[in-house]
């Protein structure tokens, strides 16, 4: 197995030596973007939904200032935050500008850490996407825990964080954190409830030849609690009918959406892929919001293989595993998914990041 993975490896650097050359010609001397990298990951045994999600998440940019300026702290033990720092720190730091980098020592971090990652099956990118921000954002709390506990605040005071309150919100919430509000309203006396909820990606249903907006509608549209789901309502102190609805009440600085395309079919004991073509715009206005968003970076699977799409600058990139392409902003259109025959694989968007406009 060694020897086959280090073949495979070898194979691998070899193309991307030709493709990067190739990559860095056609962007050109003269339109490469200052200070830019584009490297390529090394797939260490169908890790390729690590190394999309890896891609996406350099190429948010506010992410990648954060976990950069984190880097540059002083020397915390080994964690994943730390792993990922340094790997963002040696792509951002190349001599080169393209190339390939092998994602080692993060990739066996994350295997010591899960064991739902330690293995050599292909994974879900939204679960490790979901794993990958709250174990951040635990870590980053954690370490604030410990500084205040170590005596950095005035007489050794320690903060509401330390009486079970909810902690601080770090920098993975300020960018991925938005905000849900679930409302309730008592069709009998028309009383009104609600109710917030934090999310850090939303995750919303698919349906055949529909659009994403169309796809949040349905995210939001109306319930009615009837029968034995009634609604309790403290005003009338009695089971009642409601109607119930979700909307999204404040946006994050980056939108991460994620495309449910897979589902449990009873019939066959597994889950199927879904790929219904679900047309996604390159700038988005959400209903219910006050804001717009822009900049997609676009992840999608592909019989089990997944790729990262990243817009940088003013053009489109191709992220597969070692593989980086510069792709024109109308190919982007082959990922919508397919119009029929769902049994049938195709490339279709899996998770989208849209960032708030300024």
């Amino acid at each position: 197995m060694e020897i086959l993975m280090t073949v495979s490896k070898f194979a691998s650097i070899c193309t991307m030596g030709a493709n990067a050359s190739a990559l860095e010609k056609e962007i050109g001397p003269e339109q490469f973007p200052v200070n830019e990298h584009y490297f390529g990951l090394v797939n260490f045994g169908n890790t390729c939904y690590c190394n999309s999600v890896l891609q996406a998440l350099y190429f948010c940019r506010p992410f990648r200032e954060k976990v950069l300026a984190y880097k540059s702290q002083p020397r915390k033990k080994e964690s994943l935050l730390t792993c990922l720092a340094d790997l963002f720190h040696s792509i951002a730091t190349q001599k080169k500008k393209v190339g390939v980098i092998p994602p080692k020592k993060f990739i066996t971090r994350l295997r010591k850490e899960n064991e739902l990652f330690d293995n050599y099956m292909q994974q879900d990118a939204h679960e490790f996407l979901n794993y990958l921000l709250n174990t951040i954002a635990d870590i980053l709390q954690e370490e604030r825990k410990q500084e205040k506990q170590n005596g950095r605040l005035p007489n050794g005071n320690i903060d509401n964080e330390n009486n079970n309150s909810t902690p601080d919100p770090t920098w993975v919430h300020e960018i991925f954190q938005g905000t849900l509000t679930n409302e309730t309203r008592c069709l009998t006396c028309e009383t009104i409830s609600s109710k917030d909820e934090d999310f850090l990606d939303l995750s919303v249903d698919v349906e055949q030849n529909t659009s994403i907006t169309h796809c949040l509608r349905g995210f939001s549209n109306t319930e009615t609690l009837c029968s034995e789901y009634k609604y309790y309502c403290e005003e009338c102190r009695s089971k009642q009918e409601a109607h119930k609805r979700m909307k999204v009440k404040k946006l994050p600085m980056i939108l991460a959406l994620h495309l449910k395309r897979f589902k449990y079919m009873d019939q066959l004991h597994r889950y199927t892929k879904l790929s219904y073509r679900v047309v996604f715009p390159l700038e988005l206005r959400l209903f219910n919001t006050s804001g717009d968003a822009t900049n997609p970076d676009r992840i999608g699977p592909n019989r089990g293989h997944y790729i990262a799409i990243v817009k940088s600058h003013d053009f489109w990139l191709l992220f597969d595993d070692d593989i980086v392409e510069k792709i024109d902003a109308q190919a982007i259109e082959e990922f919508y998914g397919l119009t029929s025959d769902i049994s049938k694989n195709s490339e279709s968007g899996y998770i989208l990041f849209y960032q708030s406009r300024d």
